[in-house]
């Protein structure tokens, strides 16, 4: 056996068995296994921060900001292009001319036309205006005329009248006269002559009496007939009156008419020549060369402005709707840029930007998913200038910060996140209360 031993140990350069065996030397193995175990429990107890990731692509927070249609407000023909695609326009650049369609507007002194009828009718309703006026005084000099033939009139009544009853007195003492003028016929005391006399003088005295009672009757009806003959006059001055008001209220109402009309042609005049409604590049020319036909409110290009406020919108599903909150913050790997990303340690992640979330829509979106709008957080380095609008982008909304272990048992269990507010949310919502 010690033989046996020799040989093998001048074989392999070993000086017994035992070293083959390691026997009577300590082992390190559970040294090894203490340290991996307690290098796990270390790593379970690391801080994780549990998120939710989501596909998103990159849009503008403000409306104006995004991709803006040019429509043709009026039908047309297009007779000139001033631009193409891809060129950069400044506010208010021609983009296209375009030439009048409809027979109702082919005219080229349209407007002028236009403007001789308007200062016609406005020249007719003036002529009314003064025959108004003169109408006005017309009435005015009718009613003082009678005015002053009724106070002529009054005086001829008294007149009349003052003569009137001085022929009946007349008549009265006359008739007296032929009575006793009889008398003394009849006594011897007067002649025949005498009282034929007399008989005439009453009769005089009778004829004048009932011409000045006609003359006082025919006063007082020229009294009344002449009111009558002017109340017929001024009534039917204020009739011309009131028919030149009609046509004044029509010329009017014309005239209204013709200057929407007139401002209608302005201002389509102008909408011959379409532009630009802000700053940006042209985009999308959906009509190709000259004398195209364009439908009235029909895109003609599309216009993406120089100036944009960038964001990502993110479609989360309904079960992480409830983790999402206002003022949350989110992580964003941008397509085209490298990135290295750690899940759960966002701050050891490489490449990666900041947002923070500004809008949760409150209505599913078609494609059964809740849209939100997440902006450049200005605490974290900037977003690239180098952007475009569609661009995708991957978002890791953070939630909270977890154990690494209790992060396992979740996964393992299938149970969510936990529930997370931003601590703006939290204030906002202290404020409330």
């Amino acid at each position: 056996m010690q033989d046996i031993n020799k040989i093998l140990a001048n074989n392999t350069g070993l000086d017994a068995p035992g070293k083959i065996y390691l026997e009577g030397r300590k082992s390190t193995i559970k040294y090894w296994l203490y340290g991996t175990l307690v290098m796990i429990a270390i790593v379970l107890l690391l801080p994780w921060t549990q998120n939710i990731r989501a596909k998103g692509a990159i849009t503008t927070l403000r409306q104006e900001h995004r991709p803006q249609e040019l429509n043709s407000v009026i039908p047309g023909k297009i007779i000139k292009w001033y631009v193409k695609e891809g060129d950069y326009v400044k506010k208010g650049d021609t983009i296209a001319q375009l030439a009048e369609i409809k027979d109702a507007y082919l005219d080229p002194e349209l407007l002028a036309r236009t403007k001789e009828q308007l200062t016609a009718k406005q020249t007719s309703v003036e002529s009314y205006n003064n025959k108004v006026a003169a109408i006005d005084a017309q009435i005015g000099a009718m009613e003082q005329a009678l005015v002053l033939k009724m106070r002529q009139l009054k005086l001829k009544v008294v007149a009349d009248s003052m003569e009137m009853l001085a022929a009946a007195n007349d008549h009265r003492i006359a008739e007296e006269q032929l009575r006793r003028q009889r008398i003394m016929k009849d006594s011897g005391l007067a002649s025949t002559l005498q009282l034929e006399q007399r008989i005439q003088y009453a009769q005089t005295a009778l004829a004048k009496k009932i011409s000045a009672e006609t003359k006082f009757n025919n006063t007082k009806t020229d009294f009344v007939q002449v009111q009558q003959e002017y109340a017929e006059k001024i009534y039917k001055a204020r009739g011309d009156k009131a028919a030149a008001g009609s046509e004044i209220a029509g010329g009017m109402a014309e005239i209204a008419k013709l200057n929407n009309a007139y401002a209608n042609y302005a201002i389509r005049n102008g909408m011959y020549y379409l532009l630009a409604p802000q700053d940006g590049q042209v985009t999308e020319a959906k009509k190709a060369g000259i004398n195209e036909i364009v439908k009235e409110g029909e895109k003609i290009v599309e216009i993406i402005p120089s100036e944009v406020e960038y964001a990502v919108e993110m479609y989360v599903r309904p079960v992480d709707l409830p983790l999402i909150s206002k003022g949350q913050k989110v992580r964003f790997l941008f397509d085209g840029y490298p990135a290295i990303v750690f899940s759960g340690w966002p701050q050891a992640s490489y490449g990666v930007f900041s947002g923070t979330i500004v809008a949760v829509e409150s209505a599913v979106s078609n494609n059964g998913m809740f849209r939100i709008l997440v902006a450049e957080d200005s605490k974290f380095k900037p977003w690239p200038h180098s952007l475009k609008l569609g661009a995708g982008a991957q978002g890791i909304a953070l939630l909270n910060d977890v154990p690494i272990w209790y992060e396992l048992w979740r996964n393992i269990n299938g149970f969510p996140p936990d529930y997370y507010y931003a601590k703006k949310a939290d204030n906002e919502k202290k404020t409330s209360k």
